[in-house]
Parts: structure tokens; C-alpha cells; sequence
């Protein structure tokens, strides 16, 4: 009869291989928390005692102008910063889908459509997305076309979605040709057509590998909504400029700043989670 898993003790050898192991991990810990403390102490200590630190947190780090300023910041920062953000995300991820398996196809009557899906890439991963706003926001109004709306926050986010599409797509573009071509061959033989294998085969695999960039661009398409205000839209970033323009105090640019922290790091610290989950189910059937 087989000894009950409850029943088993550990080896005096793996007892003190456990024991090494808990100490070396003691003194890991208490070096990195040791020259964490030492390194930003000393920032903090050497940016506190410089010269002109009196006038940079009078004019950055006002509580009074941070109460002022506060809700027509957080204001314009949920409004269009946030809202933005949440709006073009489904639309980014629609075109660059699109765009990718286009690019993908290789039937003749499909040339078109893909040579304008090249344009497309190349045009606005070509341009700044300041540039694009800018020409969305204030020429394309001016043309006066019927069905174009006046609106100039439509207009930043219709420009928004287009650039970060073109960068998408590519991301998509890249982890469907990572995709081994047997798995096409598979679904041939299991008789799906071209279509039916990207959508139930590759598209799948490939946006599980893509994930990580996936959302380093959603990252950069976070804080891009900031680029809203150039085309005189009252984000949390203009609403910051206006006050600072009015009461000459800086302290709602570093609220703003904050905030947008609030929002990167956490989705920051998700992707870098994905990256490893993805690692490590790549690599687990090699150990």
C-alpha cells in the first residue's frame, strides 16, 4: 500500500535546501528595499534642498490652485480624456482586424481593397497624429461636406482611430503571419473555407500573441486623447492650460499628469502580466 501524500516529510538535505532557499530570499528582500530606500531618499533629498525647489512647488504643487482647479480638470479628463479612450478602442480594434486580413487575402478579386489597406497604413502610420488632428480638426470642417460633423471632438476621435488603426492593424497583421501555415492546411482539410479558418483558426492564435503590443498601443492611445485639446477641445489637459494661463500656477498640469498615471500604470502592470502568462504557456511544454 502506497504511503498517503499527508504521511510524506521532507529530507533533512531538502529541509535545509528549503531553509537556504527562505534565507537567500530574506536578503534579496531586505538589499532591494534597502537601495530603494537609498536611491529615492536621495532624489527626494537632493530635489527638497536644490535652490529653486520653493518656486517650482509653489508653482507645481499648489494646494489652494489644486482645489481650484480640480473640477473643471477632472471635468474635462472624464468627459473626453476617458470617454475618448473607451469610444475608440472598439472602433481601432474593428479596423485593424479589417485592415489586417485584407492585407492577408490573395484572391485577385480582393486587389483593390488591398492595395487601399496598404495606403492606408502607410499614410497614417506615416503622419504625426498631432498633424492629423489638426487637419480633421480644423480642414476637413472647412470643406463644408454634407454628412461631416461639426463637432470637433468627433473629429479628434474619428483622426485618433484612424492613426492608432493603421498601428493595430500591423500589430494583427504581424501575429496572423506568425501563424504556422499547417494550421490553415489543417482547416482545409477539415473543409473550411478560406474564411472560416481565419476566423475560427488564425484569428484566435493570433490576437492571444499579439495581446501584449495590443495594449502598449492602447497605452499610447490613452494618453494620445491629451493631443484632443489642440484643436481647442476642453480636455483635462486644456482645462489644466487654461487655468495655468489665468492664475500663472502650474499645479493642474501636474494633477492632470497624475491622473493620467492613475490610468497607465495599472493597464501598464496588466500588459506586463499578459507578456509573462503568454511566456510562460509558450515555454511550458519545453521544461
Amino acid at each position: 500500500m502506497s504511503t498517503p501524500v499527508e504521511d510524506w516529510v521532507p529530507s533533512a538535505r531538502e529541509v535545509e535546501r528549503r531553509g537556504l532557499r527562505r534565507e537567500r530570499s530574506r536578503r534579496d528582500l531586505a538589499v532591494a528595499t534597502v537601495a530603494a530606500v537609498v536611491v529615492i531618499g536621495g532624489l527626494v533629498v537632493g530635489l527638497v534642498l536644490s535652490p529653486g525647489w520653493p518656486t517650482v512647488r509653489a508653482s507645481f504643487l499648489s494646494w489652494p490652485d489644486a482645489k481650484a482647479s480640480f473640477h473643471a480638470v477632472i471635468t474635462g479628463f472624464l468627459k473626453y480624456n476617458v470617454t475618448g479612450f473607451l469610444i475608440a478602442e472598439p472602433f481601432i480594434l474593428a479596423i485593424g482586424v479589417l485592415v489586417a486580413v485584407t492585407r492577408g487575402t490573395v484572391s485577385a478579386a480582393m486587389f483593390p481593397l488591398r492595395v487601399l489597406a496598404i495606403v492606408y497604413t502607410d499614410v497614417f502610420r506615416g503622419l504625426p497624429t498631432y498633424l492629423v488632428i489638426i487637419l480633421f480638426g480644423f480642414a476637413l470642417p472647412g470643406l463644408q461636406l454634407q454628412g461631416v460633423p461639426k463637432n470637433t471632438f468627433w473629429l479628434g476621435l474619428v483622426a485618433l482611430v484612424l492613426c492608432y488603426g493603421a498601428y493595430v492593424a500591423e500589430v494583427f497583421r504581424a501575429g496572423i503571419e506568425s501563424i504556422h501555415p499547417s494550421q490553415i492546411a489543417s482547416a482545409d482539410t477539415l473543409g473550411l473555407t478560406r474564411g472560416q479558418a481565419m476566423r475560427h483558426v488564425v484569428l484566435p492564435q493570433a490576437t492571444r500573441r499579439v495581446m501584449p503590443p495590443l495594449l502598449n498601443d492602447f497605452i499610447s492611445l490613452q494618453k494620445d486623447t491629451a493631443l484632443l485639446g489642440t484643436i481647442f477641445i476642453f480636455d483635462g489637459l486644456f482645462a489644466a492650460q487654461d487655468y495655468a494661463a489665468y492664475a500663472f500656477n502650474y499645479t493642474p498640469i501636474t494633477m492632470v499628469g497624475a491622473m493620467f498615471l492613475c490610468l497607465t500604470v495599472p493597464l501598464t502592470r496588466f500588459t506586463d502580466w499578459v507578456g509573462r502568462r503568454a511566456m510562460r504557456r509558450q515555454f511550458a511544454g519545453s521544461r
